[in-house]
């Protein structure tokens, strides 16, 4: 029962986002952006849906139970989420799941975005481990972590690539750099 409830918060948290996701992409595409790396982005949607589906099978399927380290993994779990709606609500309308590049723009720089590139992409490499190794679904863990991982070594840096051509990601980094 404890799985069901966790998979239909996880389950329902990403539905609201894709809502969000396709409200910001009509605001951004209406101010003149444009989309980078279609081609990916079913690939990286068939990769989460399976992710749900394989972490069900081999939870409920295999009768897998809690982690012995399930309170330490569920806290982390949940310090994640909380990291995952501060990168939500640090880009504002500029957060997406696709790939929306809004040409001139300048990049976020607050809240997570200070410290790290990408920290929703760590974000979601926690959460596939994570959510996982709860429920001792290691098969899942390890096979979606490497999933995760590739899809990621294309998306990132198309992103950046955009980012560099489109926007002021070049100066903001640099300043970064050079202020250390």
């Amino acid at each position: 029962m404890l799985f069901v409830a966790i998979i239909s918060f996880v389950i329902l948290q990403r539905l609201i986002e894709v809502i969000i996701a396709k409200r910001n992409e009509k605001r951004m595409l209406a101010q003149g952006a444009y989309e980078v790396g279609s081609s990916h982005y079913p690939i990286m949607i068939a990769l989460h849906v399976s992710f749900f589906i394989s972490l069900i099978v081999e939870v409920l399927f295999f009768n897998n139970t809690t982690s012995t380290f399930f309170p330490l993994l569920f806290m982390l779990f949940l310090f994640v989420q909380t990291l995952r709606v501060w990168c939500l609500f640090s880009l504002g309308s500029f957060w997406n799941t696709k790939v929306i590049i809004l040409p001139g723009a300048s990049v976020v720089k607050k809240g997570p975005y200070l410290f790290l590139k990408h920290p929703n992409y760590l974000i979601v490499c926690l959460e596939i481990a994570l959510l996982p190794l709860m429920f001792q679904a290691y098969f899942t863990a390890i096979c979606f972590t490497l999933l995760n991982f590739a899809m990621l070594s294309v998306r990132i840096p198309l992103e950046e690539r955009a980012l560099r051509e489109a926007t002021n990601y070049n100066d903001e980094f640099k300043k970064k750099i050079s202020a250390s």
